[in-house]
Order: C-alpha cells, then structure tokens, then sequence
C-alpha cells in the first residue's frame, strides 16, 4: 500500500536531485571561469568549493552515478557502501564547516574598519587557502571513523543493522563508542551553527544601522552595494541551512538512539538534506549580478541566431 506513495516520493526526490546538480555544475563552472580570468575573490573561492561540495552531497546522497562508477571497477559491495559513505559524510561536514566560513568571511569583510574584526580583513583573504586545507584536512580525519561501522547488508533479516540506504547498513557499535560519536558530531555542528548565527545577528545590525544612516534616501535613488547584495543572499543561505540542518539531525538522531530506519523516513531525510544544496545554487543565480548579465548575454545572443 506504500507503493504508489514512494513511487512518487522517489519521483520527487529525483527532480529535486537532477535540478540541484545542474544549478550546482552550471554554478560551479562560471565561478571556476571567473576565478581563471579575473583572479580569485576569496568569496568566489568560497562560492566555488561550495557548489563543488554540494554536486558530491547529492550525488552520494542518491547514489547516482558513483555506484555505477564503483561497480564498473569490480569494486565489492561493502567497499562501494564504504566510499559513498564516507563521501556524503565528508561532504556535509564540509558544507556547514564552508557556509560557516563564508559567514565569518563575509561579516570581516562589512565590518566597519574601526571594529575589532576589520585587522582580519587582509589576514583572512591571504590565507584563505590555508583555512581550505584545514577544513578538508579535519573533515577527512574526523569522517574516517565511519568507515568501520558501514557495509553491505549481509542478511537483510538481522535486525541489529540500521538500514541506511537501499544496500548499505551501519553495523552495531558499542554504546559508548557511538555516543562519543554523537556528542562529538552534536558538539562540532552546534559550534559551527552558533558562529553562524552570531556573524549573521552581526550583519543584520550592520545592516540595519547602514539603512537607518542612508533612510533619508528614496529608494529610487538608492542602489544596494555588492557587498549588500552578497550579505542578504548570505543571510538567506544561512537560514535555509539552519533550519534544514535542524531538521536532518532531529531525524538522524531519532533514528540512531531507536536504531530502526522507515524506508518513508529515510527518502524524507534524503529530500530534506538536498533541499539546501539544491536551492542555494538557485538563491545565488537570482542574486548575482554578474550571473544575471551573462545569462542575459546569452538570451540576446540565442535570440540572434
């Protein structure tokens, strides 16, 4: 009776995946074009290895493509489980650690140069790819262990695996080791979530307080800086990821203290942690300028021909 129901579900899922990997290519193409003529912008670096990590997370998340890849290698089942895994894993570490970091980048950078932070303006543009390789590095390190506690299903009738996708399982872990797990993961996120929310509390105040120096101003009259532009679609990106984020970890810790996954709840969980990687890419098109000219020059070139 659940058939029809998940058929569409699955339906739903896979739209929301093609349409997120495609914003998510054609994104992560103009920032890769843009970095390679006009030099690097470490926000368009940022940009760039968001997208980046989001075209990963889909892909792994609904095991497109890679199990195809991995199978053509005459790779075994539990090592496929054991890559996709680790990947997605990996992947949505480095995509709270990335959006907190533009968070933080972007709050340095509209600070007002009498502020504390305004001394980090030119430290954090110069090491920038350092900042990279530590968060890579860290995500890397800290995911490693998951690779111990996920396979292949060996009996689909033991219970004391937690199905996690149609072919993979988390094995049984000791009750200790799962919770130092836990509180390790739930530490690291709700760190990162908060430095979030505090730099995008501080921009909003910085923003407010630049539209009550400037409200004698017709809006007419008025143009919103880059730097504002790119601080509301910021703002905007954050309170998308929180919320989704949210979401996503009250199911997955439901799920990992009851140990029992529903098929329903699992293809839930997959929509609700695509959601932010799927739409981000579109909040940044509709946002940025230079995407919105280019995409122009294109029509009128297209309407040419």
């Amino acid at each position: 009776m659940h058939f029809p129901f998940m058929s569409s579900l699955n339906n739903v899922l896979y739209f929301q995946a093609s349409l997120g990997i495609l914003a998510n290519i054609f994104l992560f193409f103009f920032y890769m074009c843009t970095i390679l003529r006009h030099g690097h912008k470490p926000i368009d670096l940022i940009f760039c290895q968001l997208t980046f990590i989001h075209i990963m997370m889909v892909l792994t998340a609904m095991d497109i493509w890679f199990t195809d890849v991995l199978e053509s290698l005459n790779f075994g089942n539990d090592f496929n489980c054991k890559a996709i895994f680790y990947i997605n894993r990996v992947m949505r570490g480095l995509s709270i650690c990335t959006t907190c970091l533009l968070t933080v980048f972007q709050a340095v950078t509209i600070s007002p140069n009498t502020s504390l932070l305004a001394k980090f303006k030119h430290k954090l543009k110069r090491y920038m790819i350092h900042v990279f390789f530590c968060i890579w590095s860290l995500n890397l390190s800290f995911s490693s262990n998951r690779i111990f506690y996920v396979g292949a299903i060996t009996n689909t009738s033991e219970i004391n695996q937690l199905k996690v996708s149609k072919y993979c399982s988390l094995f049984p872990i000791n009750k200790i080791i799962r919770e130092l797990i836990l509180t390790l993961t739930t530490c690291r996120d709700v760190f990162l979530v908060g430095v979030m929310l505090t730099t995008s509390t501080y921009m909003l105040l910085i923003l407010y307080r630049h539209q009550r120096r400037h409200q004698h101003l017709h809006s007419s009259n008025s143009r919103a800086s880059p730097e504002k532009r790119a601080t509301q679609t910021i703002l905007l990106l954050v309170g998308l990821f929180v919320v989704m984020y949210w979401v996503d970890f009250i199911i997955s810790l439901a799920s990992t203290l009851l140990w029992v996954y529903n098929p329903v709840i699992l293809t839930f969980q997959k929509f609700v942690l695509n959601i932010y990687p799927t739409f981000s890419p579109l909040i940044q098109i509709s946002s940025d300028k230079r995407v919105i000219s280019m995409l122009k020059s294109m029509q009128s070139k297209c309407h040419q021909f």
